[in-house]
């Protein structure tokens, strides 16, 4: 690495200048400017006078056009690549149909739409499936009004509509443990209230056929001198259901319905009472 070294500055008094092109020594020597070195020192150095070199050489004319061409080449491929690689835009067309135009149908080339069309359609099941579908619908909407009827129901109804000739007591020396509602034979009888048929027939009893009945507090009504009988043994009935009708059936002195109350199945009381304190009136004792 070439070490440099400081020049001092030439001394001012060894110059004087005589004009623009020559300088005289103190010793009366004349130098011209092109022959005079640029610095002047009494010490001795190894670093020679420089003209700087790092200043803007000047450029020819041809070397600025050839510069103007390759940017102006280089523009124009530029241009070229963007227009080529940029994305093309799709741009969306609305158009509006109007229900009036024709348009032919899917399916049928060149058909065209004419007012009201009629499409065949193959039903998804046959008829006999909507039929045993329909029979299944009608047969529960049946059942159901039937339910609902009987929950409008009320919960306790007169057995028979008759006169009341015999009450509930002792007479002739033994308990008559009903009470007796006179009608003709035919008349019907109805489930004093909710229960499970118990027995309903012929009787070996003095009653001749009966229906009884057996609720769910376990208190069991009973229906004699009866004429005919609706319900079979377990059938479960409501309150007002027709359960046989009035005769003159076993040890009667007239077409008339006997009718008991067992409390517990077995215990007796007055039907009148019962009734009563369930909201049933029988009416007026006639004798």
């Amino acid at each position: 690495m070439t070490q440099l070294r400081s020049v001092p500055a030439p001394d001012s008094t060894n110059l004087q200048v005589v004009d623009a092109s020559a300088a005289v020594l103190t010793d009366g020597t004349t130098i011209s400017r092109a022959e005079r070195p640029r610095y002047s020192n009494t010490e001795n150095t190894d670093i020679l006078p420089r003209t700087p070199q790092h200043r803007r050489q000047p450029t020819s004319a041809a070397r600025g056009r050839v510069l103007i061409a390759a940017m102006a080449v280089g523009a124009t491929a530029a241009a070229a690549y963007t227009t080529m690689t940029a994305p093309h835009e799709v741009v969306a067309t609305t158009r509006t149909v109007l229900a009036s135009e024709r348009a032919p149908m899917e399916g049928m080339p060149g058909a065209e739409l004419r007012g009201v069309q009629l499409i065949a359609v193959t039903p998804v099941a046959d008829a006999a499936v909507h039929a045993e579908e329909l029979a299944r619908g009608v047969a529960y909407a049946a059942e159901r009004a039937v339910r609902e009827a009987r929950l409008q129901r009320p919960l306790f109804v007169q057995p028979a509509r008759g006169l009341f000739t015999s009450g509930f007591g002792y007479r002739w020396g033994a308990l008559h443990d009903g009470i007796d509602l006179a009608g003709p034979i035919g008349t019907p009888i109805y489930a004093a209230t909710d229960g499970i048929v118990k027995e309903a027939g012929p009787t070996n009893s003095g009653y001749g056929a009966w229906v009884l009945i057996r609720h769910s507090d376990g208190t069991v009504t009973r229906y004699g001198h009866i004429n005919t009988w609706d319900v079979q043994v377990g059938q479960r009935v409501f309150a007002g259901d027709q359960i046989a009708t009035i005769g003159n059936r076993g040890n009667s002195t007239g077409p008339h319905l006997h009718f008991s109350v067992l409390l517990g199945g077995n215990n007796p009381t007055d039907p009148v009472s019962w009734l009563a304190a369930h909201g049933v009136s029988i009416g007026g004792y006639v004798g």
